[in-house]
């Protein structure tokens, strides 16, 4: 019985997200509802006035998650989450909507919008103040964000027999789901069909309970793109102390383009690489958590063709990071994180950034090689 209870409660913490309090509005007849939130004021600065990304970055989010007994070793929850910017040319986004079933030992199941299976390496580091996150793009390593239409599949503890081995399967098909919509079928005419289905599975051990933990997973779509990704982490979180490190490699039929269906481009294939380490230093009010980080992804096959033909570095992201975090307490906390942008004018990186924006100058395409500063302070709920 005390296996089926933590084997519960586990993926009950997980319905609760990121957020460090909640507010508990029901909670009778073994039904619980919480409602949890974040006001984040942020903004960014450069060296130098308007360029690409600079400006107020301001969010806040509302999320509520629940649960439901059925019976003693079966639970029902979901949860929903939302989220409002209001810097320039601010959009909305439903960031999670999914709900399940929880059989215990057995694991559990849920379906709707959620991460994707390799968020489970991804997140060992992005954990920076601001930054980082690079690995997490649905657009260069499949099931690596948050996506559409998602049924997942996760088991904590091995049935119960192996504490810390945790593992979980995913299987995405939809319209336009955010995770596959790069990777569309074509038919014999080049016209696009239905969006690809995608896969993945990954495992993790929180080995012995050391604070050493380590993961590997696979993902990969169907369609006339058939992306891959798989990827490998890393992490350590004791005493204060956290370090992880993540490889993750992609690969992609025919390049980024759609139009490309002729089957004549080159794959193309992207690698990332990031290294994270963090102390937590405590005092009698709060706790200042200084963070540095080193993250590269890079491409091989995009310069031959397209938009990016005649670029000479290979580069998507490379930057050091460094940022420290002050937690007043549970609910309020400042940050600030210096991104010292690596990236040259002439790396694809520094072009692939505009392309939402149609036509850009030279000048746009230096801006987006340079640092970049966030300051923000956090109230959560």
């Amino acid at each position: 019985m005390k296996r089926n209870l933590l084997a519960i409660a586990i993926p009950a913490l997980l319905i609760a997200g990121t957020a460090n309090a909640s507010i508990e509005v029901w909670n009778k007849d073994s039904n619980k509802v919480d409602f949890y939130g974040r006001v984040y004021a942020l903004n960014y600065i450069t060296d130098r006035n308007n360029q690409t990304g600079e400006g107020d970055k301001t969010t806040a989010r509302l999320g509520m998650s629940g649960q439901t007994q059925v019976t003693d070793s079966v639970t029902g929850y979901g949860r929903w989450e939302y989220e409002a910017k209001t810097g320039e040319n601010a959009d909305n986004e439903t960031r999670y909507a999914f709900a399940g079933l929880n059989f215990g030992d057995f694991g559990s199941f849920d379906y709707g919008r959620n991460d994707g299976v390799l968020k489970t390496l991804t997140s060992y580091t992005d954990v920076l103040p601001e930054f980082g996150g690079d690995a997490s793009d649905n657009d260069l390593y499949a099931l690596t964000a948050r996506t559409k239409a998602v049924a997942t599949y996760r088991n904590s503890d091995f049935f119960g027999l192996v504490n810390g081995l945790n593992f979980a399967v995913q299987y995405a098909d939809n319209g336009d789901n955010s995770s596959t919509r790069h990777f569309i079928k074509h038919d014999r005419n080049g016209e696009k069909r239905d969006s690809a289905e995608a896969w993945g599975s990954v495992v993790d051990w929180n080995v012995l309970d050391t604070g050493l933990s380590v993961g590997a997973g696979y993902a990969q779509t169907g369609g006339h793109k058939d992306a891959k990704a798989w990827s490998a982490g890393v992490k350590y979180d004791n005493n204060n102390l956290y370090l992880a490190a993540l490889y993750i490699q992609g690969k992609q039929k025919y390049g980024w383009d759609n139009a490309l269906t002729t089957h004549s481009a080159n794959d193309l294939k992207t690698k990332g690489y990031e290294f994270v380490a963090q102390y937590g230093i405590d005092f009698e009010v709060g706790r200042l958590t200084p963070s540095v980080a080193y993250i590269q992804h890079k491409v091989k096959g995009a310069s031959s063709y397209s938009s990016d033909a005649g670029l000479k570095g290979n580069d998507l992201a490379k930057y050091v990071d460094v940022g420290l975090t002050y937690d007043f307490n549970k609910n309020l906390q400042a940050i600030i994180d210096y991104k010292i942008n690596l990236l040259d004018k002439d790396d694809i990186g520094a072009r692939r950034a505009l392309y939402e924006d149609g036509a850009f100058t030279k000048s746009q395409i230096k801006g987006t090689t340079k640092d970049t500063v966030a300051l923000g302070l956090i109230y959560q709920f």
